[in-house]
């Protein structure tokens, strides 16, 4: 059996693949969860395999109040437990509220924070009996930045402030046997093709609004969930680590 089984949602592109990729090693077992980019997925789990790991693809929309129960006990059947849960599936939305629709405003929430509700939910008796049990959510930069200068994203905002309070409200419940803990990523580049909230030149213009002059890659992210996915982080609990070239300081 596997020392280090894990659950990495929206893991077929992006942050989550790179995640993956950061956790991947021998002796750990990878679950690689994806909405509907199966091929993406599948790549995620062979570059895992290549690094020694084993890797199971499991498809599902987190939006569907069922489907986050029947992920995490198929991760769980397929791993044989659970010690890792990173929630990272979702999107963004910059539409301005006066444009926003009942139905989007609660696909956002449904898909960012009632899928880390209903994922927890599912995992914590599992992985209250894992080895050095950890819960790292996706939150983001959104949920902090309200400026006159930067693009408000208020759908996405609300579902990652939810994101954060109930972290919080999981590390003490959770405590002591499972940590939980959120990472905050800034503007990252996204993978070749993929859907951007932003354009060409307002990517160019937001990089002058970030300390570090650059914007993040997927891998400065993964590294960061790694981190507070490993047992070396036994002692964190509660908290948002910012990855964002200091955008939020």
């Amino acid at each position: 059996m596997a020392s280090r089984r894990i659950l990495v949602t929206g893991a077929s592109s992006g942050i989550g693949a790179a995640t993956v990729r950061a956790l991947a090693a021998p002796g750990v077992a990878l679950a690689v969860h994806a909405r509907n980019n199966r091929d993406g997925a599948e790549r995620s789990a062979a570059a895992a395999r290549e690094q020694g790991a084993e890797a199971e693809v499991l498809m599902a929309d987190l939006a569907r109040p069922e489907a986050p129960e029947r992920l995490v006990q198929e991760a769980a059947a397929a791993l044989g437990g659970l010690d890792v849960l990173v929630s990272n599936a979702g999107f963004a939305d910059r539409t301005p509220v006066a444009g926003l629709t009942d139905a989007a405003f609660a696909h956002s929430q449904d898909t960012i924070l009632g899928a880390l509700f209903r994922l927890a939910r599912a995992a914590g008796p599992i992985l209250a009996e894992g080895e050095a049990p950890r819960l790292v959510a996706v939150s983001s930069f959104v949920a902090h930045n309200f400026r006159t200068d930067s693009t408000v994203f208020p759908a996405s905002a609300a579902a990652k402030a939810g994101v954060e309070a109930l972290v919080k409200a999981l590390a003490l419940e959770w405590a002591p046997l499972v940590t939980v803990n959120a990472v905050a990523p800034g503007y990252t580049e996204k993978d070749s093709g993929a859907h951007a909230a932003l354009d060409g030149p307002a990517w160019e213009a937001v990089k002058a609004r970030i300390p570090l002059r650059r914007l993040g890659k997927p891998a400065d992210v993964a590294a960061a969930i790694a981190f507070l996915a490993s047992p070396a982080a036994g002692y964190i609990t509660g908290q948002c680590l910012h990855v964002d070239g200091g955008v939020v300081i």
